[in-house]
């Protein structure tokens, strides 16, 4: 339970506490609204408090993962195997047409965000 007493837990949890004091608070304003004539504000009357049990469902999911020790993300990452096949691709381009097979990779650059504005 200590690891839940860390900085950045207790952040999470006054987070979640005041989204959930905030969104409540919302729903009532509009439940308010509501009453005094306004049509649309019914919808939000139920919207607020649905988005509250939204950050609640999504914190005890999250010490629930904490909790279970959810493995972290593989350090090295697998090809898929279709990478093998774009490889084999580009590689007849460039045999084909060489200018664009050289566009081709360009736009790949770009599409990577490897060229620098």
């Amino acid at each position: 339970m200590r690891r839940f007493l860390t900085p950045g837990w207790l952040a999470l949890h006054v987070l979640a506490i005041v989204l959930c004091g905030a969104f409540l608070g919302f729903g009532w304003w509009q439940f308010d609204r509501a009453q005094s004539g306004n049509d649309r504000s019914w919808a939000y009357t139920f919207e607020w408090p649905i988005f509250a049990l939204f950050v609640v469902v999504m914190w005890v999911k999250m010490i629930r993962d904490e909790r279970a020790g959810v493995a972290p993300a593989p350090k090295e990452i697998e090809e898929p195997a279709e990478a093998e096949v774009k490889r084999e691709i580009i590689r007849q381009q460039e045999e084909e047409d060489p200018a664009l097979a050289a566009y081709n990779r360009y736009l790949a650059r770009l599409g990577s965000g490897g060229a620098r504005r």
